[in-house]
């Protein structure tokens, strides 16, 4: 149910944007407990001067490896669970491309369970 869609800087290989959608579908799995198969991404690749971010905001030093990454996800996790996915997004994503912690920007959207439509015009969570 978690729509994830990243925004990073163009030019990365195909393997590195496949490795940030695969590393954050698997921490949904592992913290969300997002079913299998539950993978539904995209990604934006952003040409120079359209992904536009603040390198030192709450002094945290950026690179122009930086990535956005959200989610839109249903309204049903505690605060406790979604610090657990944002730690555990940007460890599977330091291995899997190799993303510095200080490039991953986070922002989850939460949406009610009837906001979701996954195909035949139908609410399958209603």
């Amino acid at each position: 149910m978690p729509l994830i869609r990243i925004s990073l800087p163009a030019g990365k290989p195909a393997e590195h944007r496949h490795a940030i959608v695969h590393s954050v579908y698997d921490a949904l799995r592992e913290t969300f407990n997002v079913p299998e198969g539950d993978l539904f991404a995209s990604i934006d690749e952003c040409t120079p001067g359209n992904l536009l971010y603040d390198r030192h905001y709450f002094g945290i030093d950026r690179s122009d490896d930086f990535a956005i990454v959200q989610l839109t996800v249903s309204s049903t996790r505690g605060v406790d669970q979604k610090k657990a996915l944002y730690r555990r997004i940007v460890e599977r994503l330091a291995h899997a491309p190799g993303l510095r912690p200080q490039d991953v920007f986070i922002g989850v959207v939460e949406v009610a369970r009837e906001n979701w439509s996954f195909g035949n015009g139908e609410a399958q969570y209603v």
